[in-house]
């Protein structure tokens, strides 16, 4: 049975046209070069099965919902209200509501995206909230997306704002080893799917290359940038490898960082006397941790209302595909060993 024209997907025609949807989404949109032979063959597809490009979302003027999404993977720690205190103050400013939802990989196969051209003029795509081809799929409808601590896919123009990662979390790591000594650096690892998490391991793996220190695939953990994981992946590590296996942590998180100390606590390991520990972000709550952490500083908050207002200028028909990588810097508490 042939599917009737209007539930064909750009996925189908990258399916049987054998490309990927990134490739189908620069023939329709026409924003990047493809040959000559892949262009005739994914307009035979198309014509073949009668898809023509969603266009809806091109006539948003004409028909506003005065909405604007943000979709998340989940929302399961404090990062959340962070940004969320950038994205508000500006949606309410502009006259508009939020719509805040979680998409999550396992549900894909069963249901499409919650929040798109039926139900908002705009939308902030936070990570991992949309995997690869989704992105891709929803972009060549022309529908207006931000991304928030995520780079666009390779030949693809969807503005972004986000953070940079690698070198701050190699100079943390140097910090650990030349102020602190430390050797034996955990590394506990964000969700599988978050560009910050893997940006943060290069920078982890430089910083022990450029010092002359292995790397040691035991002492990466899965801390999912979630205090509960955190603290069940420590305590495992700490029952089956050992305490003296490791003398400091990098948490990935600041969230992750709970966890953590209440793990090293829990087992009468002193930080920072037996292990330094630093986090990422600097959220509110980092400054009243016992000890205080030593962290990295990220502007969420400026990140949502940036990625926020770039929305906004292309809903007021002032397109955008620009990418702005924000800077951070660290913040030193008692936490690595450094006085407060």
């Amino acid at each position: 049975m042939t599917k009737r024209s209007s539930s064909i997907t750009i996925r189908d025609v990258a399916q049987k046209a054998g490309v990927s949807v990134a490739t189908v989404s620069r023939f329709i949109n026409k924003n990047a070069p493809v040959s000559l032979e892949v262009a005739e063959r994914v307009q035979t597809v198309m014509t073949d099965l009668r898809y023509v490009p969603h266009a809806a979302a091109r006539h948003l003027a004409s028909r506003k919902t005065r909405l604007v999404g943000l979709l998340l993977n989940n929302l399961h720690n404090d990062f959340f209200i962070a940004l969320l205190n950038g994205v508000e103050p500006v949606v309410r400013q502009k006259g508009y509501n939020l719509i805040i939802a979680t998409y999550h990989f396992d549900s894909r196969n069963s249901m499409p995206p919650p929040l798109g051209s039926h139900n908002v003029d705009g939308m902030l795509v936070f990570s991992d909230g949309l995997l690869e081809d989704d992105l891709i799929a929803l972009h060549s409808t022309g529908f207006p997306v931000v991304l928030v601590h995520r780079l666009p896919p390779n030949g693809i123009q969807i503005p972004s704002v986000t953070i940079e990662n690698t070198a701050v979390t190699a100079e943390v790591i140097a910090h650990l080893i030349e102020v602190h000594q430390r050797k034996h650096i955990l590394f506990l690892r964000g969700p599988e799917n978050q560009e910050d998490s893997g940006l943060r391991e290069i920078g982890y793996r430089s910083a022990l290359q450029a010092h002359g220190l292995p790397v040691d695939e035991e002492l990466f953990l899965k801390g999912e940038f979630e205090r509960d994981f955190a603290y069940a992946a420590l305590n495992e590590f700490i029952v089956t490898k050992g305490r003296d296996k490791f003398d400091a942590v990098f948490t990935g998180d600041d969230d992750a960082a709970i966890g953590v100390l209440r793990s090293l606590q829990e087992h009468g390991i002193r930080v920072p006397e037996d292990v330094s520990v630093a986090g990422f972000d600097d959220l509110g709550f980092a400054q009243f941790l016992n000890p205080p952490l030593t962290t990295v500083r990220a502007p969420t908050a400026l990140i949502g209302q940036a990625a926020t207002e770039r929305l906004f200028g292309i809903l007021g028909n002032h397109p955008s595909n620009e990418v702005t990588i924000m800077p951070t810097n660290i913040i030193y508490r008692r936490s690595c060993g450094c006085a407060s």
